[in-house]
């Protein structure tokens, strides 16, 4: 259920501030976009699987907090950010 090294190395690369950078909002964000949408794929065939359900809801959560921080923080990177990944309108 989790993602691959590749793919979270390749995330790493594409929204890096920075040479080395794993921790900025943006990586922690994409990180998190790719995890619940795997997740999300899973639930359409395991629909009862309640404990995995909680894990995705504090993604969510967490993607949110951080989200609103980007867009406190700095409004053009919030919407640079949200139209790379996809998310919202």
């Amino acid at each position: 259920m989790s993602i691959t090294v590749e793919e979270k190395t390749r995330l790493i690369k594409e929204f890096a501030t920075k040479e080395g950078d794993t921790g900025s909002p943006e990586v922690q964000i994409a990180i998190l976009t790719s995890r619940i949408n795997t997740l999300t794929e899973h639930f359409k065939t395991h629909k009862k699987d309640n404990h995995g359900r909680r894990g995705l809801l504090k993604m969510v959560a967490q993607r949110r907090k951080l989200l609103d921080y980007t867009k406190a923080k700095d409004e053009a990177r919030y919407t640079d950010l949200i139209q790379k990944l996809g998310i919202r309108r």
